[in-house]
């Protein structure tokens, strides 16, 4: 099992607060606008917000990513982390 290797890699957390964290705005935002009323707008709203915030702990400007994406004639990957 891989629960507990953070007793052997002290690089890796024992909690999972950054996870919790970054689901923190998807959560709010059900709660303050009642949630979707289909299937089909939680899903389009779950990879939009998958989509931002993998753009920004990467640190891309994310309306700018959305632009290129906006132009762009063929799909667009997920750029790798520049910090």
């Amino acid at each position: 099992m891989h629960w507990f290797w953070f007793l052997i890699d002290p690089t890796i957390d024992a909690t999972n607060w950054r996870a919790e964290e970054a689901i923190r705005p998807a959560v709010v935002n059900g709660k303050v606008w009642g949630g979707n009323r289909t299937w089909a707008g939680a899903h389009a709203q779950s990879v939009l917000l998958s989509v931002t915030r993998t753009l920004f702990q990467r640190g891309h400007d994310v309306l700018q990513w959305f632009s290129n994406l906006r132009r762009s004639p063929s799909p667009l990957l997920l750029p790798v982390a520049t910090r």
